[in-house]
């Protein structure tokens, strides 16, 4: 029998799948990639999302022991620091952290604020790495190419692997941000379909495909050897590397990137009030990625 309970919540908005994985044992929860809602037209920011986690929590009587991001995600603001804040618990992401905090505060011309050591997190993870969930194992392996910091958590017989592939009939995640490398994301790939077929793979996002019309997150190492559109068994290196590069240019810059990255490379803290007491996010002009 399974000591793991796996709670997902959906958020339509911005396509991503936060989890609350629990162990049901000791009811410790670890919560991963949450999200904070936020309104781009008007700079709004709110909670909704990040409140139903906690009042999941609170209504089974769980207790937060770990917030874990797979990687400082470029399409939604983490609720981490948020969550934190209401019911405790530590923030832990990749040791690689610290790379991404060094490209992108050149962009937002905020390294001496940074630091860029990844002091904002609370634990950083080296790749192997094994935590403790309650009386459960999670296992940190890193699963750059996405993003030179992703991490995948691999608890009993699931894995979450943030961005790093996909469900089968959508593929793999995109290579070209910065320090981001197709060849990298074809080599973590291979190390989550190394794992037994049975496997159960709980994925970061999904925007369905054209012959699906229901949202889905959860598949298996079979079924992505089997008939994932990118790559499934036999794809080589070469081949999956042309068609991730040649399917990155086609891309736009994810809608909230520019507010993403500077609160999440940051822990999900957001700035520190100026002398009027607000808040302000910066905007770089004549932004160029790669």
């Amino acid at each position: 029998m399974s000591m793991l309970d796996i709670k997902p919540f959906f958020d339509t908005n911005t396509n991503t799948v936060t989890y609350a994985v629990t162990d049901i044992a000791s009811k410790q929860t670890a919560i991963i990639d949450p999200v904070l809602d936020f309104d781009a037209n008007s700079g709004t920011l709110s909670s909704q999302n990040a409140d139903d986690v906690i009042a999941y929590l609170d209504k089974n009587n769980f207790t937060l022991e770990w917030l874990l991001e797979t990687h400082v995600h470029a399409d939604h603001i983490s609720a981490s620091n948020y969550i934190q804040s209401k019911r405790g618990g530590l923030i832990g992401i990749s040791t690689h952290i610290t790379k991404v905090q060094s490209t992108f505060c050149k962009l937002f011309n905020n390294c001496q604020e940074i630091d860029c050591k990844g002091e904002q997190f609370d634990c950083l993870f080296d790749d192997g790495e094994v935590i403790k969930l309650g009386h459960l194992d999670i296992q940190v392996i890193h699963t750059p190419g996405h993003t030179p910091a992703c991490a995948s958590y691999k608890i009993e017989d699931a894995v979450f692997v943030g961005d790093t592939i996909f469900m089968p009939d959508f593929g793999t995640a995109r290579t070209d941000f910065p320090s981001g490398s197709a060849k990298s994301l074809y080599h973590s790939i291979q190390q989550i379909l190394s794992l037994p077929n049975n496997t159960r793979i709980f994925v970061g996002h999904d925007y369905k495909s054209e012959t699906r019309d229901e949202y889905a997150w959860e598949t298996t190492v079979y079924d992505e050897k089997a008939s994932n559109i990118h790559i499934k068994q036999g794809t080589s290196e070469q081949a999956f590397i042309n068609m991730r590069n040649a399917r990155d240019k086609t891309l736009m810059a994810p809608r909230l990137l520019l507010p993403s990255i500077q609160i999440n490379m940051q822990a999900g803290k957001l700035p520190t009030p100026e002398e009027n007491g607000k808040q302000y996010l910066k905007l770089p002009l004549n932004l160029a990625l790669s």
